[in-house]
């Protein structure tokens, strides 16, 4: 096909003709080859089709959608190259169809639109389950502070109570609900130390000059009384003195032990050993009895992460380990779980002294 400088056909090929349901003489002379395209055609023909070829001299593969006879639209890939011939311009032109082409872009462009819907939907369920999960944990810190209050009349009651020369039975009793409350009190600061710690900027910590066997021998002293059918060891290695909080190691000691007794092996002691080295400080707990896979002691100090060989009445809400990483990274240290079948499960806790 050609056409002059202003789109007018000057040749029309019969095959372009038949694809357009028309007739050569209704084109030669008579319409521009603009003329033939959709809206979106004409504008590109304006904005780029003719700009282009007049400063560069040619197009290649551009696809544009013509009209046919029958009013449907026919896809097309256009070339095309500006000649001077007896001292006119003139547009040479070569088409061939592009339905496939076509149907393959009109697809993408679906796929596109689709994948654009599904990103967004997955962000709305990311934000909606942040949101809950956020919600959840807000609940936790405001329960468990509310619980404070009850449990502590329950302490002060059953204190009372034991001043009050019971009997031997009722002794019994009330000795049963001060474990039991203090149990629960521990589970309490367990949960809002959570909330603290999901919810908030991480545990906060009061460091200060300690010593840290003292304050480990004082901790493994109180846990022998909750324990006293298991055998607990201290060992100090390297002198005591370091900077960290003193109430927050003595809950880390507490929670490795408790974590020590509930899996160990009962008939073996566990041992806490309380290192001080020229650039670190350590507290470690060491039990006998099942080996942790290794598969699972990466996700060990997760939140409500719970080890498989505790008895029901053993388990916790599996916040303690959580607990224990998180003094740790307040400290600026960090926690660590070793398991072998011939040397048993060790937690420690790695702290520097700068």
């Amino acid at each position: 096909m050609q056409t002059s400088a202003d789109g007018t056909f000057l040749r029309a090929n019969r095959t372009f003709c038949n694809w357009l349901g028309l007739e050569p003489h209704s084109l030669i002379g008579r319409r521009r080859f603009q003329d033939l395209l959709t809206m979106g055609g004409r504008i590109f023909h304006q904005t780029h089709w003719a700009p282009l070829l007049q400063m560069q001299g040619s197009i290649s593969e551009v696809k544009l959608e013509v009209m046919h006879a029958d009013g449907s639209v026919v896809p097309m890939v256009f070339n095309a190259i500006r000649r001077l011939q007896q001292g006119s311009v003139v547009h040479n032109l070569a088409a061939f169809i592009a339905r496939d082409r076509d149907k393959y872009e009109r697809e993408l462009i679906l796929s596109r639109k689709s994948l654009q819907v599904l990103v967004a939907e997955a962000g709305r369920l990311q934000a909606d389950a942040k949101d809950r999960a956020l919600f959840a944990e807000q609940m936790i810190g405001i329960v468990s502070h509310d619980l404070r209050n009850p449990m502590s009349s329950i302490q002060m009651g059953a204190h009372l109570l034991v001043q009050s020369d019971p009997s031997s039975a009722q002794q019994q009793i009330l000795t049963r609900m001060q474990r039991a409350a203090d149990r629960a009190n521990r589970l309490i600061a367990d949960l809002l130390d959570f909330t603290q710690a999901r919810v908030g900027n991480g545990l906060t910590i009061a460091p200060a000059e300690i010593d840290l066997h003292d304050a480990t021998a004082e901790m493994v002293d109180e846990l022998s009384a909750v324990y006293p059918a298991r055998v607990l060891v201290h060992e100090r290695v390297g002198e005591g003195t370091c900077r960290a909080d003193a109430s927050r190691l003595e809950q880390l000691v507490g929670n490795l032990v408790s974590n020590a007794m509930v899996y160990g092996a009962p008939a073996e002691p566990v041992t806490v050993t309380s290192k001080v080295s020229a650039d670190s400080f350590m507290v470690a707990v060491h039990n006998s009895g099942p080996t942790i896979p290794l598969a699972a002691q990466a996700g060990l100090f997760l939140p409500m992460a719970r080890g498989a060989n505790a008895t029901s009445s053993g388990r916790s809400i599996g916040l303690g380990l959580f607990i224990v990483s998180e003094i740790a990274k307040a400290h600026g240290g960090s926690a660590l779980v070793k398991s072998a079948l011939d040397e048993g499960t060790t937690f420690s806790v790695v702290i520097p002294r700068a």
